[in-house]
């Protein structure tokens, strides 16, 4: 095997590392990033709400903005249990974010930071793709 194929072989481990951490620390971090634009979501529906229907039709949307609420509500419960248990900080939640950091660093010192940046670039991409899929089925 020459220094080309070894090469080779440890960028596909490094996507494969970083995908997968990336993963793990994602599922607790999507939740945070979600609730912000939800609220400006929800901001902008009760704006909306307020000034542009009649009473009569306002009543009837209210109870999707309820809804909405109640949404916003029950994620940001389930946040706090993501990050807090019992007053401690959740080892998996400290341990996802440990281990990206340490794959990163492990990027970067085998494959430089242009390795790591092309990494989270197909990362990103195939995140993208995925979701775009998705919705596609829907």
């Amino acid at each position: 095997m020459n220094n080309q194929d070894i090469k080779n072989l440890k960028k596909r481990y490094f996507i494969w590392l970083y995908k997968g951490a990336k993963e793990v620390f994602d599922k607790f971090e999507r939740k945070f990033t979600q609730l912000d634009i939800d609220k400006d979501i929800l901001d902008e529906m009760e704006k909306e709400l307020l000034g542009s229907y009649l009473p009569h039709e306002k009543d009837a949307l209210q109870k999707y903005i309820n809804d909405f609420e109640k949404y916003i509500e029950n994620k940001e419960k389930a946040c706090s249990e993501l990050r807090d248990q019992e007053k401690k900080i959740n080892p998996e939640f400290i341990f996802s974010e440990i281990k990206l950091n340490a794959v990163e660093k492990a990027i970067i010192k085998e494959i430089g930071k242009r390795g790591l940046e092309e990494i989270k670039s197909l990362y990103e991409k195939e995140m993208t793709e995925r979701i775009l899929k998705n919705t596609q089925t829907h």
